[in-house]
């Protein structure tokens, strides 16, 4: 466990670094923390601070600079979130992709670095299915969900059905499974399907499955803001390296959704400092985010993505207002 004499120095240096971007030495620590010590006293702190793994010596200069893991003992109990006043816009009802994507602009553009936003996560539910016959056994289905997303899926079938049988298919799924979810409609459809035609049977029972997987890909989407924010952070600009392991995050979205799924399993704003585990693999990357909700439900995670060197209590307040704008916009979407 640390005294307070030491925690207080890192504290110090936690936020002289988040500040200046130069690795912090003694007299910088001495002036800045307000303790009477000597030099030599906070070098020992120091020392003590680096075996522990908290800070480290960059070996050109004398200073310390934060590791992930002194940076997630500053986060989890040193971090004091001063509430400044934020000007946020506000995001206005729209169509749902484009509140989504005024979000990720507004997170991006609020913290200077890279804004996010997992889409929402849509229910399987439809209110409406029709069926386009493209060519000989090249279907076209269109499903409309109660929110009014439309999901587009061509289908390759056995049978070269004609129009007026897929005018049948679809009058039929309208007339009795609007307003189920796809997976009630195919239980239904696996006990009347005796009943109905063979032919028929078979293609709703594909327009089911087609359409299951037309929504689970929509809840797949990750809409990102900002990228080139990065380029202006020294942490990046110095080392292309670094920059160009930050642009594959974003272009292998999928470690991203990962990354805000777990995000969205819990309450209020979660921070992932890079490096300390898999969640964020990029030491150099910290991403501060929260869950959003809509009618009370969470759907859907959103969040910023900068320099482990990022001033954490104004990310914060950017990610928490926003997530709260996004909840009401949608919701007054609806």
């Amino acid at each position: 466990m640390l005294d307070d004499r030491a925690k207080l120095l890192l504290k110090t240096l936690v936020e002289r670094y988040i500040a200046e971007g130069q690795p912090v030495g003694s007299r910088t620590l001495s002036r800045a923390s307000g303790l009477e010590l000597s030099p030599a006293t906070i070098r020992n702190v120091m020392s003590d601070l680096e075996e522990l793994g908290l800070i480290a010596s960059p070996h050109t200069s004398a200073g310390r600079v934060p590791t992930a893991r002194g940076y997630r003992l500053f986060v989890d109990t040193m971090l004091t979130a001063q509430r400044e006043h934020i000007a946020t816009p506000s995001l206005a009802p729209d169509q749902p992709q484009k509140v989504i994507s005024n979000a990720a602009n507004l997170l991006s553009s609020l913290s200077q670095f890279v804004g996010v936003v997992m889409t929402p996560r849509r229910s399987s539910v439809f209110r409406h299915i029709e069926f386009l016959r493209l060519s000989e056994r090249r279907i076209l289905v269109i499903l409309v969900s109660p929110e009014g997303d439309v999901q587009n899926r061509v289908i390759f079938t056995e049978t070269d059905y004609a129009s007026s049988q897929l005018i049948e298919a679809a009058n039929y799924l309208n007339a009795h499974y609007m307003g189920l979810t796809l997976e009630q409609v195919r239980e239904r459809l696996q006990g009347e399907v005796d009943k109905l035609r063979a032919e028929i049977a078979t293609l709703m029972q594909a327009a089911v499955t087609v359409g299951t997987e037309a929504m689970s890909q929509a809840q797949d989407e990750v809409v990102i803001a900002g990228e080139r924010n990065l380029l202006a952070v020294s942490d990046f600009s110095s080392d292309m390296s670094h920059l160009r392991r930050a642009f594959d995050l974003f272009e292998q979205k999928a470690q991203l959704m990962r990354l805000l799924d777990i995000a969205g399993q819990a309450e209020g704003v979660r921070i992932f400092i890079g490096g300390e585990s898999q969640v964020v693999p990029y030491e150099e990357l910290s991403v501060v985010s929260a869950p959003y909700e809509v009618d009370g439900q969470v759907v859907g995670t959103l969040g910023v993505i900068g320099p482990t060197r990022m001033p954490y209590d104004r990310m914060i307040q950017i990610v928490d207002i926003t997530s709260r704008l996004l909840g009401n916009a949608l919701s007054q979407s609806k």
